[in-house]
C-alpha cells in the first residue's frame, strides 16, 4: 500500500509558505491507518523498547495503537502546562515558531530504552526536545519511528548525525 496516497497537502497552513501535510486523511482510512501501525510494529522489531513515547497530539494516535499491541508503556510528551505533576520542560525552535514540551519526571526510569513516535519530522526540533526530556530522566532514546520525513527540512539527518537511529515511512520535500 502506498501510503503517501492518503496524505492530504494543505498550501499555506498554518501559515502562508508552509504545505501542510495532514494525516487525518490516513487514519479515517481503515485500511491505511491498520497498514500504518503494522508497518511501525515491524519497524520497531529493530529497537530495544522498555517505553513507547509520543509527541503531542498527532503522534498519540499512532503510538498508543504501538504501545498497546507491542504490550509496552506509553509516555506522553505534551505541550507546556498540560500534564499535571512534577515535569522536566524543553524550549525548542519550531518550523513555524517557538514551543515547549514536557514529561512527567516518574515517566521513565533511569536507563530505560524509549522509542519516540510521531507524525512527522521536518527541522528536527520537537524530536531533539522529546529526545532532551527523556534524558532528562537519565533514560535514553533507543530510536525515533516517523510516518512522514519531510527529507528536504533536515531533521532526519540532524537527528542521524547526533547518533540517533530513525525509520520512517513515506517521504516528502517539505515546502
Amino acid at each position: 500500500m502506498d501510503l503517501k496516497e492518503y496524505i492530504r497537502s494543505i498550501p499555506d497552513y498554518p501559515k502562508k509558505g508552509i504545505l501542510f501535510r495532514d494525516i487525518t486523511t490516513l487514519i479515517k482510512n481503515e485500511k491505511a491507518f491498520i497498514n500504518t501501525i503494522d508497518q511501525i510494529i515491524e519497524k520497531s522489531k529493530n529497537f530495544k523498547i522498555d517505553k513507547i513515547a509520543a509527541i503531542e497530539s498527532r503522534g498519540f494516535v499512532f503510538a498508543s495503537a504501538v504501545s498497546y499491541l507491542l504490550k509496552k508503556p506509553f509516555v506522553l510528551l505534551r505541550k507546556k502546562n498540560k500534564l499535571p505533576a512534577d515535569t522536566y520542560s524543553v524550549d525548542f525552535q519550531l518550523e513555524y515558531g517557538k514551543a515547549t514540551i514536557e514529561m512527567h519526571k516518574d515517566s521513565v526510569e533511569k536507563d530505560d530504552s524509549v522509542l519516540v513516535i510521531d507524525d512527522l519530522i521536518a527541522t528536527g526540533g520537537t524530536a531533539e526536545a522529546a529526545a532532551k526530556l527523556i534524558g532528562m530522566a537519565g533514560a535514553k532514546v533507543s530510536g525515533f519511528i516517523f510516518v512522514i520525513n519531510l527529507f528536504d527540512l533536515g531533521g532526519a539527518d540532524k537527528l542521524i548525525k547526533d547518533g540517533y537511529k530513525i525509520v520512517n515511512l513515506i517521504e516528502f520535500p517539505g515546502h
